[in-house]
């Protein structure tokens, strides 16, 4: 222990003549005079605690109990303390460790956390991640003093997925997987949850929690197509909504499953960062200083540290540099930046095309990022000391040495210091955390078998005086393109001046000015569900809807009564605080929420299981995606003489508990009822390894008595003793495959339900898609410009969005009525897809007949014209076409039976002239 900033180190003595062994300590973070020592015996039986309150001049032993894996101060009261256990146990002291009571058992690891202030209502409420009887996990919290099953709070109905439980700021975020997808979750503020919305086909397989300050979520999602790349993405203050910032970041895997994504905040200056994209196996450096809206590539110096021209021009050449984090806590990366030192920033890179691994020149730069100078042509270890007025480097080598390079001008010259007689093996630099001194420490190792050895360097008598505010000048803020209006204000800092040889202090602070600035278009950002048209995501370029968004539709929780607004695509940039001047927001339109009818009703079973024994309790979980909830009601048949009428049963999420006494397969349906309309779920119970996911393809439309196949998808592929179970329409007998396809046909015309279950060992999953039977429709093959091809995931939901789009714009274009139409999305690549036209079923068979010859007519023209096109992820119009231009229409169906009749009778007729005649000639 050292008081003196590591000149003279005394010996801790906690316990005279016993040698003690210390696992970790822990110091309060609100006040660093109370310390924790945790000790373990040599024989590991029995655990201790040394406690401080006087920064570790003097300890108290307390025996404990049980073995301590982490120990957690409370963020804001100095003596309570969590203690987790390797048995996943929870315990809790207030006063600093000398009594505990166990607070809850089967909790995660590193997913436990005090009340933040602020935002939690009470200050003794601890948010846990817990593992129920069942071996789900739950999100729960209770109060320090009382914690038992009857107190306690579980703010998320359902359960969660291990270790998803965080919370941070004024957002608390978890997830949940079913059927081989994953949703996730946050609550604001702690409001109810609401799942948080990303582009409708990111279909997220990671996502990985960057930052919550500034009131706001930065989140980087792995999508489906991504394996070593994450997409970045914003929120709104509410943390639901995200728009994208940037895609392909580069990230690494480390051990025990924790991803790094290859982004960096820049400290000391607000909305800036640097990350590193990688894009074909290439890898180059971008930064922004707006949060994400606009990114660049790093400007080049045009010398190197000798004074030679670097010869590296853009656009061809630039600057990149190694954004990951160290594996040494005590060293300070390959980037280094710091609050108290805005502006500055030194990392190890190199210039070219790419980041090149091997290649760790140093760069630095004083006005944050505009210009860069190399200053060594190896990696260092770099140390900010007196906020950024002394810079001290250090050779990472592993080679021993004696010699330490310090700057005092940014990094423009740089001289040497002995810090030591013996070379040693440097380990890393210390500085006191927080206290802006000139006083450091090298550590490091005489040889590999030595201890550590500690080396203190003061600067102090180097320099002669405090500085004065003729000392400092200013400097401002501006982006690579010379705009000075960052984030809606112009900034000034002051800096130390190159020629003043004077100490900062501690009472220095940066920040000089702000002016407030009018607002442009570069201050806004596209909304949800809206992308920036061009590729390169210029400037000048606007933001379309994605072809998955309809702006004007009313949001899912939209009340009848209620307005809502729709979006013109664009939100200004959380935290920017530009007034005046533009406003792409303004102009909104407002609506009333209209009755909508329910639409997307599901019945869930608590536990995911569609198969349970007799006698055995089961719970049915109602949801409904979209469509008024106060209005409608819900007729509720369990299909064994159960049945009931629910009023508000989605909004309260009240669940429906039910035992089944006897072996049977039951058809349970809901019936979401209003005066806008009705929609139907259905699921199927049987009463008598795991499956992870499973989808019905199957035509929509259909003629009568054609023989359609219904395939059913499952992952994994053919697993063994799988039966798949079909239901053709209300028929509670279902016919029995042990192939994943039905050959079918259907004798009548109208809808029917088509649901399939299949049934692996205990494990049981269900699909269910309605056909649509006709007598007489046409088919038209369509093909796509080939881009399509790149953002195609094949997975029913989106073809059956690109069919709906098509549809739409076929309808738009032509007047023909969209219910006569229905594109069908075909899997597999390349994308093609079928246009049924239906015949108008209110007209005679004749006029139906000229009718459709006109529709079809006209919707060839309009896809020969190439007026059908729609907006595509990426800045592309896909354009839809005729598959084969020359070719008719097929006209397919059960309606060639009245032309078999009257052929038929003609043939009838020809036979029996034929025999009169037969008859007459013999006469």
């Amino acid at each position: 222990r050292s008081s003196d900033f590591g000149t003279l180190y005394t010996k801790l003595n906690l316990q005279p003549g016993i040698a003690t062994v210390i696992d970790n300590f822990y110091i309060c973070s609100t006040n660093k005079k109370k310390i924790i020592l945790v000790s373990s015996s040599h024989n590991d039986r029995d655990q201790s605690l040394f406690i401080s309150t006087d920064e570790g001049a003097t300890f108290q032993k307390q025996p404990i109990a049980f073995f301590v894996e982490t120990l957690l101060f409370h963020p804001k009261e100095e003596d309570k303390v969590l203690a987790y256990t390797k048995e996943g146990k929870i315990y809790v002291s207030i006063d600093l460790g000398k009594k505990w009571n166990l607070l809850q058992e089967r909790v995660s690891k590193d997913h436990f956390f005090w009340a933040v202030a602020g935002v939690d209502g009470d200050l003794d409420l601890v948010h846990m991640e817990i593992q129920d009887p069942t071996g789900g996990y739950r999100y729960i919290t209770c109060q320090i003093q009382n914690c038992s099953d009857k107190t306690m709070t579980v703010p998320f109905a359902g359960s969660t997925d291990r270790d998803s439980l965080t919370v941070q700021d004024d957002y608390i975020f978890l997830q949940t997987t079913s059927a081989n997808r994953t949703k996730y979750y946050v609550s604001y503020r702690r409001n109810g949850f609401v799942q948080m919305k990303l582009p409708k086909y990111a279909l997220p397989k990671d996502l990985q929690i960057i930052s919550t300050d500034e009131n706001q979520v930065f989140v980087a999602v792995q999508e489906w197509y991504q394996t070593d790349t994450y997409n970045l993405y914003q929120s709104d203050p509410q943390g639901v909504y995200y728009s994208i910032l940037l895609e392909n970041v580069r990230s690494t895997k480390q051990p025990e499953e924790n991803v790094l994504i290859d982004i960096l905040e820049v400290r000391g200056v607000k909305g800036v960062f640097l990350a590193n994209q990688k894009i074909d196996g290439k890898v180059t450096t971008l930064i922004t200083y707006n949060k994400g809206r606009d990114w660049d590539f790093l400007n080049p110096p045009d010398i190197d540290m000798n004074g030679k021209p670097t010869n590296c021009k853009p656009p061809d050449c630039y600057l990149h540099l190694h954004l990951r984090w160290a594996d040494n806590p005590y060293v300070s990366g390959t980037v280094h930046t710091k609050d108290t030192a805005p502006g500055l920033i030194m990392g190890a890179g190199n210039l070219g095309s790419q980041l090149v691994e091997y290649k760790e020149e140093m760069y630095i730069t004083s006005d944050c990022g505009n210009t860069w100078r190399q200053v060594f042509e190896e990696e260092h270890h770099i140390l900010y000391l007196d906020h950024g007025g002394v810079i001290v480097a250090i050779k990472d080598t592993s080679i021993p040495l004696k010699i330490l390079k310090f700057s005092i001008d940014e990094g423009q010259t740089w001289s040497t210091h002995n810090f030591t007689s013996t070379s040693v093996f440097v380990d890393g630099l210390l500085s006191e955390p927080g206290d802006e001194t000139l006083v450091m420490t090298v550590f490091g190792h005489i040889s590999y078998r030595s201890d550590w050895e500690l080396v203190k360097v003061d600067f102090r008598p180097s320099f002669p005086r405090e500085c004065t505010d003729e000392d400092y000048e200013s400097w401002e803020l501006t982006n690579l393109q010379g705009d000075r209006c960052i984030m809606g204000q112009q900034r000034s800092f002051r800096k130390r001046k190159i020629s003043s040889w004077c100490i900062k202090g501690k009472s220095f602070t940066s920040a000089l000015t702000s002016k407030v600035c009018e607002c442009v278009n570069t201050d806004f950002l596209c909304d949800y569900g809206f992308e920036r048209s061009a590729p390169l995501k210029s400037e000048s370029s606007k933001c379309f809807a994605d072809f998955w968004f309809n702006p004007e539709a009313p949001p899912e929780d939209c009340v009848l009564g209620q307005a809502y607004t729709s979006s013109t695509g664009y939100r200004k940039v959380v935290s920017n605080v530009c007034e005046g001047g533009v406003d792409l927001q303004q102009n909104l339109a407002h609506h009333m929420c209209p009755l909508i009818a329910p639409k997307g009703l599901q019945i869930s079973i608590r536990e995911e299981s569609l198969a349970v024994r007799p006698g055995e309790d089961i719970t049915f979980i109602v949801r409904q995606e979209q469509g008024d909830v106060l209005s409608t009601k819900y007729q509720v048949d369990l299909g064994d003489g159960f049945k009931a009428i629910y009023v508000n049963l989605t909004m309260t999420g009240e669940p429906i508990r039910h035992r089944y006494e006897n072996p049977g397969i039951y058809r349970v349906s809901v019936k979401a009822e209003n005066v806008a309309g009705h929609d139907e779920a259905v699921v199927f119970v049987q009463v008598n390894s795991p499956l992870q996911a499973l989808n019905l393809e199957v035509v929509p439309v259909i003629g009568r008595n054609q023989e359609v196949n219904l395939t059913a998808i499952i992952l994994p592929k053919n697993p063994n003793l799988t039966v798949f179970y079909w239901w053709i329409g209300n028929n509670l007998q279902p016919l029995l495959t042990l192939e994943s396809f039905l050959v079918t046909k259907f004798a009548e015309t109208g809808d029917v339900r088509v649901t399939v279950q299949v049934s692996c060992g205990s494990s049981m999953l269900q699909d269910s898609k309605v056909v649509h039977v006709f007598d007489n429709f046409h088919v038209l093959p369509l093909k796509f410009t080939k881009h399509l091809d790149m953002y195609n995931p094949d997975i029913p939901e989106w073809r059956e969005d690109i069919g709906r789009v098509v549809t739409r714009l076929l309808a738009k274009e032509t007047s023909i009525p969209e219910e006569t139409l229905m594109t069908v999305v075909k899997p597999g690549l390349p994308t093609a897809a079928d246009l049924h036209v239906l015949l108008p079923a209110n007209q005679p068979k004749k006029k139906r007949s000229i009718t459709s010859d006109k529709r079809i007519a006209a919707i060839k023209q309009a896809l020969n014209a190439h007026n059908i096109s729609f907006f595509l992820r990426g800045g592309y119009w896909v354009l839809v076409t005729l598959a084969d231009s020359g070719s008719d229409s097929q006209r397919i169906g059960g309606g060639s039976g009245y032309w078999a009749i009257v052929v038929l009778f003609v043939i009838c007729l020809v036979a029996v002239g034929a025999f009169i005649l037969y008859k007459f000639k013999r006469q």
